[in-house]
């Protein structure tokens, strides 16, 4: 799970700089910021991403093991219907 969330946050923070990159080339006629304003926008993109990211990994952590609770619980039924006198 480690491993998925390592991949999954290098994933999002190299397609934010590749959407950095990209659109710095774009120029801003009537919209002067200051480095200052951008260092605040890109915090709370990362923010948002961060939150997102957990958000999915949680759902998809939940979906997981509630697959695996259902799966154990099948096997143990499969047991007592064996070790059941008949």
């Amino acid at each position: 799970m480690k491993v998925l969330f390592a991949m999954l946050l290098s994933a999002l923070l190299t397609a934010g700089a590749w959407a950095q990159s990209s659109s710095t080339t774009t120029t801003t006629t009537t919209d002067h910021r200051t480095a200052g304003q951008d260092m605040k926008d890109a915090g709370r993109d990362v923010g948002h991403a961060t939150k997102k990211t957990y958000h999915k990994t949680k759902t998809t952590t939940k979906h997981i093991v509630h697959k695996g609770a259902h799966a154990t619980k099948k096997g143990a039924n499969k047991v007592e219907d064996k070790t059941n006198p008949q």
